[in-house]
């Protein structure tokens, strides 16, 4: 047998709508992990907002990893060791903070376990931290505050909005770094050349899983890299409409248990 790795994003994946892993799925996960298959949860969401599923689905007992920001740190559930890192150039940050003046739009990072606000913090940057459980903060000054590496900043608009800043934030920094949106409403920014594609081809040959062993699962626009990476790559049925026209496979929806069809289909091969 094969070991496969089982790589899945949270929020819209792994999740329901309620943020909840389900029965069905929990058991399903377990299952291919009893058979020495490896999961691995991928998300722009800091390691500190994805330990509560780490602990669920009982990664520490069977060598788990998380692939945080998007990419940009990669944590060894077993051991806690940090495998990989890369940080924000420390001279992008008032680069992104006038960025976010000119454009009025909402700007911020996280520490280990608490949001930093450059303004007065919006509905999508509050949204941040409820869904890591984290507090917020908004520093008298942001960019004396951040003075400790950061992996990810992000910014925050209504969707269309948004997508016009992902654009006018890349002209503006070229190569410099990576821009990308995880909802409609999230510009995130990280080191250049980082994405969940390019990190978990770094973890696969860590854990010598060939790339044609992975099985990718995602539904937001950050799952792009990491579904053209995979040997198989799979959009949820709520995914993002290019997810579904670009994946090998579409299933159900995150309220239909699409994770338990997808380990049933190509891990447990049933």
């Amino acid at each position: 047998m094969e070991r496969k790795a089982l790589v899945m994003d949270i929020d819209g994946t792994l999740t329901n709508s309620r943020k909840e892993i389900s029965p069905a799925t929990r058991e399903a996960i377990w299952k291919a992990l009893e058979r020495g298959h490896l999961a691995v949860l991928a998300s722009g969401r800091p390691a500190y907002g994805m330990r509560h599923y780490a602990r669920e689905l009982e990664l520490r007992k069977y060598g788990g990893y998380l692939l945080s920001h998007n990419g940009a740190r990669i944590v060894a559930c077993g051991t806690g060791e940090i495998i990989y890192q890369r940080a924000l150039p420390k001279e992008l940050l008032p680069v992104l903070y006038d960025f976010a003046c000119q454009n009025s739009c909402g700007l911020a990072t996280h520490s280990e376990d608490t949001v930093i606000s450059a303004f007065a913090p919006d509905r999508y940057v509050t949204l941040e931290a409820n869904i890591n459980d984290m507090p917020i903060i908004q520093p008298e000054s942001f960019t004396e505050y951040v003075n400790f590496d950061v992996y990810k900043c992000f910014m925050t608009a209504e969707g269309e909005r948004a997508a016009v800043l992902e654009n006018k934030l890349r002209e503006k920094c070229g190569t410099a770094v990576a821009v990308c949106r995880s909802e409609p409403f999230f510009v995130e920014i990280t080191p250049a050349n980082v994405d969940k594609g390019e990190a978990l081809g770094r973890l696969m040959e860590i854990v010598g899983i060939k790339r044609e062993d992975v099985v990718c699962c995602g539904d937001g626009f950050n799952d792009l890299p990491m579904l053209r990476y995979a040997g198989v790559g799979v959009a949820m049925g709520n995914a993002q409409p290019v997810l579904k026209r670009e994946a090998d496979y579409v299933t159900a929806g995150n309220d239909e248990d699409g994770v338990a069809e997808v380990i049933r289909k190509f891990i447990l091969k049933e």
